[in-house]
């Protein structure tokens, strides 16, 4: 027997070399971390949708190592595996951990990918395969698995009809505190099927009695005391028998079947009296479950043999009364089953919040359907099969929010199409006009540049003059122009004068030069930062322009293509949905036929005894 994994998460694996992080440890990819905060809170799919994206867009950029998911990529590539395990996606679980195996990876992980891909298999009743896997184990086995090895082989050994090689295995292992009950229950089954019946009793007697401090090591003490019990009963040793089904729990899942043994076990040994006491509490309890049903009969039976028959009498017109109730009650579950109430009833999510969710449906008083399904929902195949149905449910739900987001979608491109494109014309227009005036300042910019750098090497003092000095160079240069036609003997006179201007225009020019020339260059670094800035308003305002553009076109054909495939995947959806539903209805009404049948024959079982009672209590009056 597996213990219960379907409320756990991810297993730590701290110890290995590629572990996934644990809670509370701070991951420098958020996403990754992401992934695993669905994942803690059980929710897989969502973790898968997640952490999927995150890895193809890791594989898709130039330089992964420079990607936050680099440091995490062998744990998150192996988390795939285990959420899709989680997931019950086997096939595609199974080559996750697979390409594990295969890659270059330390000893521990390679050792955690077999364990897990064994337990795929021996999930999918594969249990040859399941032991290649496990036979691929070598080396050391990280610390958190190693006793989950150990029992995944003895319950692969069992599957494959091997049990002195389980025993073998569960013999040789300790187990830890949390397989401790499930591998002593296991061994002595183990025993059992290997023929040894005086070995697996005293195994069983040793589950029966250890010390249990959680729900399912309670539980499977309480199974092994039954299985004891009921096998000490088919032995003829009913005093034991006795003994070891009065120490299942009264409160326990399985104290109703303890019950009704144990009175059996009374009877057998033809102490009726005793008998009395378990049917007693067991004939008060739900009368939907079948212990119950049997032993409104068994108790009247009893008092009958203690010739009590008046009260056998009244016991025998109970149960012929609740068993009609019953029935009445397992024709309405049949009828609503058939209008799709109880489906309706398994994909309420204020229900399914609760972990305990399939118990609570039987508290509903608008469920009647569900009156009598706790034990066939109880059972793995109908539990695998009623948990396809509800990630259906989920995925139909899933694809239904996303046909909303793209419906949103569709109107945000409309909306930002309507508002930019009587807008963006006019813009475009005022740019080029911006632009052209832009570069026309730029290689003016760059023309002064190459100017100052040549003056670096050949200097130009006049080209540093200021327009003061250039309009009186003019000048000047006028009035020499004008001297050359003068004549008079005033002319040399003026011509020195000139030149004497001249010679002080040019020595200022010279003097200035080199301190001109700094504060040229500062001037240019000064404006190089403006025209940073401008080049910097420039390209915010291109790629202003561009997001406008593309935040609504282009999106068209790719958000129908969507739109599409999330049709067509809700339509198969519907249809998978439909069938598995019809599976589930079928499977149901099937077994409360054949509980409906049961009760009738119980009934008229009844019915006979309580005439019988009846008048051997008339006749008793009478005498």
């Amino acid at each position: 027997m597996l213990p219960a994994e379907a409320g756990k998460t991810l297993v730590a694996l701290a110890a290995v070399a590629c572990a996934v992080p644990a809670a509370g440890v701070e991951l420098k990819d958020p996403y990754f971390g992401e992934a695993l905060y669905h994942a803690y809170q059980g929710r897989y799919f969502d973790a898968l949708e997640r952490l999927d994206s995150e890895i193809a867009q890791h594989h898709g950029v130039d330089e992964p190592e420079l990607d936050t998911l680099f440091l995490y990529i062998d744990q998150a590539e192996f988390s795939v595996g285990d959420f899709e395990l989680h997931y019950r996606m086997h096939h595609r679980a199974g080559r996750a951990i697979k390409a594990v195996l295969e890659g270059d990876v330390p000893e521990p992980v390679r050792n955690e990918a077999a364990y897990r891909l064994a337990r795929i298999h021996l999930q999918k009743d594969q249990p040859l395969e399941a032991l290649r896997a496990l036979d691929g184990i070598h080396g050391r086995i990280p610390e958190e698995i190693r006793d989950n090895v150990h029992f995944l082989r003895a319950n692969v050994y069992m599957a494959l009809g091997r049990p002195s090689d389980a025993v073998e295995v569960l013999q040789r292992s300790k187990g830890g505190d949390d397989l401790q009950g499930f591998s002593t229950y296991n061994l002595g089954i183990a025993l059992l099927q290997d023929g040894r019946p005086k070995e697996a009793i005293r195994q069983l007697d040793k589950a029966g009695q250890m010390k249990a401090g959680d729900p399912a090591t309670r539980a499977i003490r309480d199974k092994s005391n039954l299985v004891l019990g009921t096998l000490l009963f088919e032995a003829e040793e009913f005093d034991p028998a006795q003994s070891r089904l009065n120490r299942v729990r009264l409160e326990g899942p399985f104290s109703n079947q303890a019950l009704l043994r144990a009175g059996w076990a009374d009877v057998s040994a033809q102490n009726f009296e005793r008998a009395v006491v378990p049917w007693s509490i067991l004939a008060e309890r739900e009368a939907s479950d079948t212990a119950v049903q049997e032993a409104m009969l068994a108790l009247p039976y009893a008092y009958s043999n203690l010739d009590v028959h008046g009260r056998a009498a009244v016991l025998y017109g109970r149960a012929v009364e609740t068993f009609g109730d019953e029935l009445g009650k397992l024709d309405t579950s049949i009828a609503s089953i058939r209008k799709g109430e109880f489906l309706k009833a398994l994909v309420r999510e204020e229900i399914r919040q609760d972990k305990d969710w399939v118990i609570r449906l039987r508290s509903l008083p608008e469920t009647p359907e569900t009156f009598y399904l706790m034990s066939l929902m109880a059972s793995h195949d109908f539990q695998t099969s009623l948990q396809n149905y509800l990630d259906l449910e989920d995925l139909r739900k899933k694809l239904v929010a996303w046909q909303g987001g793209l419906d949103s979608f569709d109107e945000m491109i409309r909306l930002r199409r309507r508002y930019y494109e009587p807008r963006l014309p006019q813009i475009d227009r005022e740019f080029r006009k911006l632009d052209a005036q832009m570069r026309l300042r730029l290689e003016q910019r760059r023309h002064v540049a190459g100017r100052l750098e040549r003056m670096l090497v050949a200097p130009q003092p006049e080209q540093l003059a200021t327009s003061q000095e250039r309009n009186l160079a003019a000048r000047l240069e006028a009035l020499q122009t004008a001297l050359q036609q003068a004549k008079g003997p005033e002319r040399a006179a003026q011509e020195e004068r000139l030149r004497r201007l001249q010679g002080v225009l040019s020595w200022k020019l010279e003097t200035d030069y080199h301190q001109r020339l700094t504060e040229a260059h500062e001037h240019l670094r000064d404006l190089n930062g403006d025209v940073e800035a401008l080049q910097t308003r420039y390209d915010s305002f291109v790629r202003a322009r561009q997001a406008a553009s593309h935040s609504y076109v282009g999106y068209g054909d790719k958000l129908k293509g969507l739109h599409s495939r999330v049709d067509r995947a809700l339509e198969r959806l519907t249809g998978l949905m439909a069938r598995q539903g019809h599976t589930l209805e079928t499977v149901a009404i099937r077994e409360l036929e054949i509980r409906r049948e049961r009760l009738e024959a119980y009934q008229n079982q009844a019915l006979f005894a309580f005439a019988d009672s009846y008048d051997r209590a008339t006749k008793a009056q009478v005498r």
